[in-house]
């Protein structure tokens, strides 16, 4: 298996790109005539380096990026991990304190460079904004720098939080080279060329958008089309309009397009990437024919750990097969469990952390490089894997195991319901038992759901399809759910809200 390093790093990248495709555009703006060519990312790399430089941000300093416009975001966390600096992601939809929030978890910072007032948040830091129209520093303020980090990789790196199961934030660092070999890898898995042009309204403080979009249409030379949020209404016409050739999306935008049709695929569409949480099957079945990738990943793995392979077909609640990394599952005695058994799922490879920042969580990673995920499935005798779930959300129902997805596909069977969730309540006796929440479909007129019409017909619907102890035993209409910035709902959250009916 290649190892994480041995291809050209990213500064060489982007030179190469600018000397050979100076012209061509590597990112486009959805709402706005705004391009930025490979060559204007050279130029614009070149000068946040010598920025950078001249105001003393170290080596391995943690540059906080703090912009809500997509592409001046991608140019500054771009030129932070070129440059051999931590760039440090911020979600701007959060308050103000957020820069300084991050910085107290890693210990300093040496530049926020935002377009938000933020300068009193992270003290001693210098802040700079940017020319959203030229893509160079604005308006750069010199302040005390700390030091490197001493436990920094040697080079450029992306520096990440993710709370998980368990609520306490641990910090994850992705050296640069591994940021690139996961890119290369989804890059060749989804055969990206030159002419593709992908579309992109996922979070670019995430993972996903970093590697599946912006790095992975780096290295192949591609054109990636930029938007700031997911809108529903004119959002085919805007594909067909820009002529893209593969949509970067999660089962929340997936479900709104599913179920609110109609499903005008654009001439050119090569395929739709399905990421962040499993794809239900009701909704795969009803995108209808458009090529789908289904994929599975985290964090810790650099984003892509499996996927669809490119123009075969979706199966049934798999993610896939794995593309770069090696996927294990183990039972509860810690041993190799054979095809098709359900147990924890583990994965080691190039592309996969080997700690968390400040030795946290350490139980996670094995002798032999291994990391526990966290999630619970299966892989079958050729190596296609399928989730049944987190192992916090499996259900223990008086010694039964419900597994939310089964549940949740049942439900989603109704075509009214647009998305559901099934977590665990208490229960004295039996230790927990399922609750279901759903989100009703938003029809064309506005009417108002029958919400005790659709209860009873899901209740109908359960004890028709699952045996008894998977039935839920409240169903419960809400509008919305707590949910994280990448659509993707919060179960933590939700099963505090069963805990508290």
């Amino acid at each position: 298996m290649q190892q994480a390093g041995e291809e050209p790093d990213l500064r060489s990248t982007i030179r190469a790109r600018a000397a050979q495709d100076g012209e061509r555009a590597y990112l486009e703006d959805a709402r706005s005539e705004r391009v930025l060519t490979y060559r204007g990312l050279e130029d614009a790399v070149d000068a946040w380096s010598s920025t950078f430089d001249a105001i003393g941000v170290p080596p391995s300093g943690a540059v906080l990026v703090d912009l809500g416009d997509p592409l001046s975001f991608a140019v500054v966390h771009l030129a932070a991990l070129a440059t051999g600096r931590r760039a440090i992601p911020v979600d701007t939809g959060q308050p103000v304190t957020e820069p300084g929030r991050l910085a107290d978890l890693i210990g300093g910072a040496s530049m926020v460079v935002s377009d938000r007032e933020v300068d009193a948040t992270v003290p001693g830091a210098p802040a700079s904004g940017i020319d959203a129209a030229t893509f160079l520093p604005s308006g750069v303020r010199d302040g005390d720098l700390p030091s490197e980090s001493p436990d920094a990789p040697g080079e450029g790196s992306v520096v990440l939080f993710t709370s998980g199961s368990t609520g306490t934030p641990k910090g994850v660092e992705l050296p640069e080279s591994q940021l690139l070999f996961v890119a290369r890898a989804v890059a060749h898995h989804n055969a990206l060329t030159p002419a593709d042009r992908g579309f992109n309204s996922l979070p670019l403080f995430h993972v996903n958008a970093e590697v599946v979009g912006l790095l992975a249409t780096l290295v192949s030379g591609a054109t990636l089309v930029l938007d700031r949020r997911f809108r529903r209404t004119g959002f085919w016409e805007l594909l067909a309009e820009r002529r893209i050739t593969w949509l970067n999306a999660v089962p929340a935008v997936l479900a709104v397009l599913a179920k609110t049709g109609p499903l005008d695929f654009p001439e050119g569409l090569r395929f739709v990437r399905s990421a962040s949480a499993p794809l239900p099957d009701p909704v795969r079945q009803a995108l209808g024919d458009v090529p789908l990738v289904v994929s599975w990943g985290m964090t810790e793995g650099a984003s892509q750990i499996t996927a669809t392979p490119l123009g075969e077909p979706a199966r049934v609640g798999s993610v896939g097969v794995p593309v770069g990394s090696e996927v294990q599952v183990r039972g509860e005695d810690g041993s190799v469990l054979p095809a098709d058994e359900v147990g924890a799922l583990w994965i080691r490879g190039p592309g996969v952390v080997r700690r968390y920042l400040f030795g946290r969580a350490s139980e996670r990673f094995d002798a032999d490089g291994w990391l526990s995920t966290g999630d619970v499935g299966s892989v079958s005798a050729d190596g296609w894997v399928s989730l049944a779930g987190r192992s916090d959300d499996v259900i223990n129902r008086g010694g039964e195991k419900v597994y939310p997805s089964e549940v949740e596909d049942v439900l989603l069977g109704d075509d009214r319901v647009l998305e559901a969730v099934v977590v665990g309540r208490p229960h004295d006796v039996l230790g927990a038992v399922p609750v279901a929440y759903v989100i009703p479909q938003v029809s064309d007129s506005d009417e108002p759901v029958d919400a005790e019409a659709l209860v009873a017909d899901l209740t109908a619907r359960a004890e028709a399809r699952l045996t008894r102890f998977r039935r839920p035993v409240e169903i419960v209409v809400v509008p919305d759910l707590p949910r994280a910035p990448t659509g993707k709902v919060q179960r933590a959250k939700v099963r505090t809200m069963a805990e508290h009916p």
